[in-house]
């Protein structure tokens, strides 16, 4: 069987079934590092044996160089190197403590003595002996240090070597298949090989030994035989209608699930019957050496198929009450379940191919004249298959401009139909030209990555159903956090198959994996995900600690004390902040990064501090300085900037006030100490409110004083201490001017006591018959008849259009010089309004 493609079919039934790798497992089985080399990597705790890994060493260096082994022997090869390195690699941390504890006696006798000067002898000799033993410590590291260097330089040598071959197999220019020279042969070759199995079964039919054998598994293989038929003829069958049952009977998280776990058995109850069958033919003992090759990619091959089918009527499902995954229309679902069980037919005829052909070393012309239909299918298929994803026809009009404007989903399924078209066209072409090779690597691998795709997109969707089960919220869920955390982990973990897939080596990923656990070095400190893990583990219990810690703080221990609501919230974001920040030092530390090494990275951010970051400095330890402080603290009422209102939140780096049109102001906390700010409540709410009141001229302005004297004392929010005061303050334009001063139980009241101040003097005005005067202006025209048509006029007396005015007013409008003779335009005479009142508006016209 196929190795590449046991490869790629064993990691696709990996991922998407975990039930159904028995088959796979051999092929599977083949790309796991195996060999002596293992135990070597076992035995850690023994000595190292360098001179025999010398040894070995320039062994692997010469098959290098001779570049005449196999695949199968260089990766027997790397595996042996692989354990060897491993062995290095964990000497290299081997008495980590010792050294540690050595270098540190040594600091504590201080540093050593400069040249001409001595130091006690007792000193000096122990500062040699320990001298003596950090060498014999730090021997063994050496020497591991050095072997490990030379094993990874082997590692690189043998998949680089691997990978030139590869490279030049895949570039390998082949007969075209379109020559008709190269059919007969291929035919022949396709005779000759089925002649060959035939022989071999008539070959065992004729032995005794094999014809009692027969008789003796007869009733087991008829058995089996039975099995594998019901199986593959009605199993799928059965399981999609139940599933279909379950699923329509309600759009609920709990039936899709069912549903789903009942639609596997339209792979697995197949894939059984093609395995009780093919496990049939081989107890009939028949079955020939290569008889027995091309048995065994019968299996992978009927995976495929039976794959491909549940992928189809999953993603494209029949009934049209089912929501697909991808929204496709319900006119395309039966072409695209066509389309994938005509894919997954493509894929296992392919493997049986690829099988037939290495099984009796058919030549390359010969292979790729028998896999060019296989390749055109496949590449028609994907154009189809990009053609299914494209939009529904009513969008069709604005498809250039949808597709920039689309969103993330969108955009990406555009991408993919383009890469589907751009990959058929090249596979068919390369495969028309003689690239065989080239071709399969671009046809097939583009199938399996759709399937693989269409995998996701159900696993995605079965996490979303699982989360709605759980947490009852299905429109959270679209966009919750869990779920999309959960889609790109399921994305991330995907990467490795696609990988193979395309054509990577298993031991390409066993070495990205090993460099990623080894992790990289800061300075003398070498951090790898365990480190990463340690970290988080700590730094989370360390922040839990402290949101508990302040909870604590918060509802049972400052309340009972004399604080007031500012300083107990400055003490819990103290605590806060205190508690993050030793929960860092404490997990950086349990992680083993030494905080000396990041000196260097600590100055370098210093300078950036002092230039880049020196706003956000500056408003982080203001923040401190407000918490400490506090100035102002949450719920007073504030100024700053022009900007009025309470206080919510006081944050390290800025303050958030709510305006009194319910609007959030964030002011940077470097206003708040540089500034000036205003107080209303600081201390207290005792505050003032002044009404402004206007009469008219020859009012008694004593009766006045009076009656806005006892308005001002009844109402409830005026304090009668100091009491409230009225003042005349002046003669105005149109008025004689009055201020209403009261001092207020609360100041957050102002606005609504002044309302109701001047709702109650306008009632008692309109009692007394106290006028409350408005603006008046009198409107003079000192040349009339210009305005008029110019036609003959009787002359006229000049005269002045004059409204009422107060005295005052009248006197200071009155003009004094003789005005021309003319007419006035009724339509110019009239009185001049203003918007000025004898009142003016308060200067904090907001609500409280």
């Amino acid at each position: 069987m196929s190795l590449l493609m046991h490869r790629r079919f064993s990691i696709l039934g990996l991922a998407c079934f975990m039930l159904l790798i028995g088959p796979l497992h051999a092929g599977l089985s083949g790309f796991m590092p195996v060999g002596s080399g293992m135990a070597l990597a076992q035995d850690t705790a023994s000595e190292i044996d360098y001179d025999a890994w010398e040894k070995r060493a320039d062994a692997a260096d010469e098959v290098i160089e001779a570049d005449n082994a196999n695949i199968e022997e260089l990766d027997q090869l790397r595996a042996e190197i692989v354990a060897w390195r491993t062995r290095f690699s964990e000497a290299q941390s081997g008495g980590s403590n010792a050294l540690q504890t050595v270098r540190d006696q040594i600091a504590a006798l201080g540093p050593a003595p400069a040249e001409g000067e001595e130091e006690p002898s007792d000193i000096a000799a122990q500062r040699k002996a320990l001298k003596e033993r950090l060498a014999k410590l730090e021997a063994p590291i050496t020497a591991a240090n050095l072997a490990y260097s030379r094993a990874d330089g082997i590692i690189r040598g043998i998949d680089q070597l691997i990978r030139d071959r590869q490279t030049r197999a895949l570039l390998q220019l082949e007969p075209s298949p379109l020559n008709p020279a190269r059919w007969p042969e291929t035919a022949t070759a396709i005779w000759s090989g089925l002649t060959e199995l035939r022989a071999e079964t008539e070959e065992n039919w004729a032995s005794a030994p094999q014809r009692a054998k027969l008789r003796a598994n007869a009733p087991v293989i008829v058995v089996l035989g039975l099995l594998g038929l019901l199986l593959m003829l009605r199993g799928r069958i059965w399981t999609e209608a139940a599933a279909t049952r379950v699923q329509v009977g309600g759009a609920t998280a709990a039936r899709w699930l069912t549903g789903f776990a009942l639609s596997l058995g339209q792979v697995l109850l197949p894939l059984i019957g093609l395995a009780a069958l093919t496990e049939a033919a081989m107890l009939t003992g028949l079955i020939g050496r290569k008889g027995d090759q091309i048995l065994g990619a019968v299996p992978v091959a009927g995976f495929a198929f039976f794959a491909a089918l549940w992928l189809g009527a999953r993603m494209f499902p029949r009934n049209e009450k089912v929501d697909p995954p991808l929204g496709v229309p319900y006119e395309r679902r039966r072409s695209g379940r066509l389309y994938a069980g005509l894919t997954g037919l493509v894929l296992g005829l392919w493997e049986l191919v690829r099988q037939f052909a290495e099984t009796f070393d058919l030549q390359a012309g010969t292979r790729g004249v028998l896999t060019l239909g296989l390749v055109i299918a496949g590449g028609v298929l994907l154009m189809r298959f990009a053609r299914i994803l494209r939009r529904p026809p009513e969008d069709t009009e604005t498809e250039d401009t949808d597709e920039t404007t689309a969103g993330y989903q969108s955009r990406v399924t555009v991408l993919i139909r383009r890469v589907l078209v751009v990959i058929a066209a090249l596979g068919i072409v390369a495969a028309m030209i003689g690239y065989a090779r080239v071709s399969e690597a671009m046809i097939f691998p583009a199938l399996l990555s759709l399937q693989v795709f269409a995998f996701l997109a159900i696993l995605q969707r079965m996490l979303f159903e699982t989360y709605v089960l759980l947490t009852g919220n299905r429109e959270s869920g679209r966009d919750g956090l869990v779920p999309v955390l959960s889609a790109a982990m399921l994305f991330i973990l995907s990467l490795p198959v696609f990988g193979l897939i395309w054509g990577a080596r298993w031991t390409d990923l066993t070495e990205i994996w090993t460099r990623f656990t080894e992790g990289f070095t800061i300075g003398n400190s070498r951090i790898s995900p365990s480190d990463f893990l340690t970290f988080a583990v700590v730094f989370a219990v360390g922040y839990g600690l402290t949101r508990g810690l302040q909870s604590t703080l918060k509802t049972t221990v400052l309340p009972k004390t004399k604080l007031d609501v500012g300083g107990r919230n400055a003490m819990v974001a103290g605590v806060g902040y205190l508690g993050i920040f030793l929960a860092a030092v404490i997990a950086i530390t349990s992680a083993g990064i030494d905080l000396s090494s990041l000196a260097i990275v600590a100055g370098a951010l210093s300078v950036g501090i002092g230039f880049g970051l020196q706003t956000m400095v500056s408003n982080f330890v203001s923040g401190i300085i407000l918490l400490a402080e506090r100035p102002i603290s949450e719920g007073d009422w504030i100024e700053v900037g022009g900007q009025q209102g309470i206080v919510r939140d006081i944050s390290v780096r800025a303050t958030r006030i709510e305006t009194f049109d319910r609007t959030d102001v964030i002011v940077p906390n470097a206003d708040l100490v540089s500034g000036t700010v205003t107080n209303y409540t600081r201390g207290n709410t005792v505050g003032r409110v002044i009404a402004p009141v206007g009469v008219a001229y020859g009012t008694d302005t004593r009766r006045v004083e009076t009656i806005l004297k006892e308005l001002a004392g009844v109402h409830p929010m005026v304090l009668a201490n100091p009491e409230p005061q009225v003042l005349f303050v002046g003669f105005g334009a149109d008025s004689l001017d009055f201020e209403v001063r009261c001092i207020l139980r609360d100041v957050t009241w102002k606005l609504a006591v002044l309302s109701e101040l001047n709702h109650a003097i306008a009632a008692r005005f309109a009692e007394e018959e106290i006028e409350i005067p408005f603006a008046q202006r009198d409107v003079w025209l000192r040349n009339p008849d210009a305005l008029q048509p110019s036609q003959p006029q009787a002359p006229t007396t000049n005269t002045t259009a004059t409204d009422t005015v107060p005295p005052s007013a009248a006197s200071s409008t009155a003009p004094e010089e003789t005005a021309p003779s003319g007419t006035i335009n009724p339509l110019l005479r009239g009185e001049a309004d203003t918007d000025d009142s004898a009142t003016d508006a308060p200067d904090d016209g907001d609500d409280i």
